[in-house]
C-alpha cells in the first residue's frame, strides 16, 4: 500500500534539487532533421506531385484539411454563388414572362413582387433560407418556376450539409483531444529488474479518459542492408514490456511505458558513447477513443539521442493522501540519476548479470587508482628530498 506521505523518498527530493542546478541541458544537433516533431507534427515535405486532381475526388476531406480562413471563405462564398446564380435564373424567368414590365389587368405573374434583379436575389436568398418575409411568392402560372424551386431547394440541403458537415468536423478534429495527452520531455535508459531499460512517461491531463489506449514505438534510423542498399529512413517496431501482454494502457494517471532492451530489440548493441552519435529517432505514438465523442485520436512525439538520458530515471508523482491518489505533474518530467552500467545490454549479458560486471568493473579500476597513489607518492618523495 502506498503511504501517506507520498511515494518519493526524501533523499530522491534532495538529490532532485541538487540535479537541477547541476543537470546540463542537452540540445539537438544544428541542422539535424527530425522525423517527427517534439509536437507530433511529421516533418515530411510531399513534393512534385503531379496528380493534383486526386485532391478533388475526396472534396469533404480536402475541405477539412484546409486552413480556417480557407475554410469560411469556401463557406462564404459557396452561399453566395448559390444565391446570385439562382437569383440570375428567377430574373430571367420573370423576364421571359414578362412580369418586368407594364402588367393588364388579370396577369398572373411566375413570382409577386419581382420588378429588378435585386427583388429576384432578395426571392433566392428566401427561397434557399427559408425566411419567407410573405411579400414575394411564387404561383401556379409557371411549372418551369416551380421546378426551379425544387432544384433550389435540394442545393441549399446539399451546401448545408456539407460545409456545416466540414465545420463540425473540424472543430472536432482529433487532434484536439491529444493537445491534453503530454510526454515527458526526454526519454530515460535505466536498469529495472536488473535489465536495461528505455523508458518514457505519458500522462492524461483531462479526466475524460482514453478508451483502448494503445502505445507504439518505433525506431527511425539510417540502415544499410546486405545488398548495399542504403534505407534513409528504416522504421523498426519496439516491443514494450506489458504484463497484460498487449500494448493497451490504462491510462487514469501518469504512466512510465518500458521498453526492455533484449536480443530482439535495436537498442542492444548500443552504450552511451554509441548513443550521442547515433543518428536514431524514437517515435512514440499514443492512440484511443475518445470517451465523450467515440472519435479516435492520436498523439505523436519522438526523441532524438541527444534526448535520451542514460543512467536516469523517473520521479514518482502519485501519491496518497486522505484516501484519494493525487498526481503532482510540476514533477511529471524530473529523473534522478541512478547507478547504471555504461555499457551496452549485449555487453552486460555476457558478462552474466548486473553483479558479477560490477564487479568485474571495480576490479578493473583498482590498478589504475593504486597506480595514482604511487605516482602521488613519487611526487612527495621528490619534494622532500629536493
Amino acid at each position: 500500500m502506498l503511504s501517506r506521505k507520498g511515494l518519493i523518498p526524501e533523499d530522491y527530493l534532495l538529490t532532485r534539487l541538487a540535479e537541477d542546478v547541476l543537470q546540463p541541458k542537452f540540445k539537438a544537433k544544428q541542422g539535424k532533421a527530425r522525423f517527427v516533431g517534439k509536437n507530433g507534427t511529421c516533418n515530411v515535405a510531399h513534393t512534385n506531385i503531379r496528380e493534383q486532381g486526386r485532391f478533388l475526388q475526396d472534396v469533404f476531406t480536402t475541405l477539412v484539411d484546409l486552413k480556417w480562413l480557407h475554410t469560411l471563405i469556401i463557406f462564404t462564398m459557396s452561399f453566395l454563388c448559390s444565391w446570385l446564380l439562382f437569383g440570375m435564373i428567377w430574373w430571367l424567368v420573370a423576364f421571359a414572362h414578362g412580369d418586368l414590365g407594364e402588367r393588364e389587368d388579370g396577369f398572373v405573374p411566375c413570382v409577386t413582387d419581382i420588378h429588378s434583379f435585386s427583388s429576384a436575389f432578395l426571392f433566392s436568398i428566401e427561397v434557399q433560407v427559408t425566411i419567407g418575409f410573405g411579400g414575394r411568392m411564387i404561383t401556379e402560372e409557371c411549372v418551369s418556376a416551380i421546378v426551379i424551386l425544387i432544384v433550389q431547394n435540394i442545393v441549399g440541403l446539399v451546401i448545408n450539409a456539407i460545409m456545416l458537415g466540414c465545420i463540425f468536423m473540424k472543430t472536432a478534429q482529433a487532434h484536439r483531444r491529444a493537445e491534453t495527452l503530454i510526454f515527458s520531455k526526454h526519454a530515460v535508459i535505466s536498469l529495472r529488474n536488473s535489465k536495461l531499460c528505455f523508458m518514457i512517461r505519458i500522462g492524461d491531463l483531462r479526466k475524460s479518459m482514453i478508451i483502448s489506449a494503445t502505445v507504439r514505438m518505433q525506431v527511425v534510423r539510417r540502415s544499410t542492408t546486405e545488398e548495399g542498399e542504403v534505407v534513409p529512413l528504416d522504421q523498426i517496431d519496439i516491443h514494450m514490456d506489458n504484463p497484460v501482454g498487449t500494448n493497451g494502457v490504462f491510462l487514469v494517471s501518469p504512466l512510465i511505458i518500458c521498453h526492455v532492451i533484449d536480443k530482439s530489440s535495436p537498442l542492444y548493441e548500443l552504450s552511451p558513447d554509441d548513443l550521442q552519435h547515433q543518428d536514431l529517432e524514437v517515435i512514440v505514438v499514443l492512440e484511443g477513443v475518445v470517451e465523450t465523442t467515440g472519435i479516435t485520436t492520436q498523439a505523436r512525439t519522438s526523441y532524438v539521442s541527444e534526448e535520451i538520458l542514460w543512467g536516469h530515471r523517473f520521479v514518482p508523482t502519485v501519491s496518497e493522501d486522505d484516501g484519494m491518489y493525487a498526481v503532482d505533474y510540476s514533477k511529471f518530467g524530473n529523473t534522478v540519476k541512478v547507478p547504471t552500467p555504461c555499457c551496452s545490454a549485449k555487453k552486460l549479458d555476457e558478462a552474466g548479470d548486473v553483479a558479477r560486471f560490477k564487479l568485474n568493473e571495480g576490479v578493473a579500476m583498482r590498478p589504475s587508482v593504486r597506480r595514482r597513489r604511487g605516482a602521488a607518492m613519487v611526487r612527495r618523495s621528490r619534494l622532500e628530498t629536493k
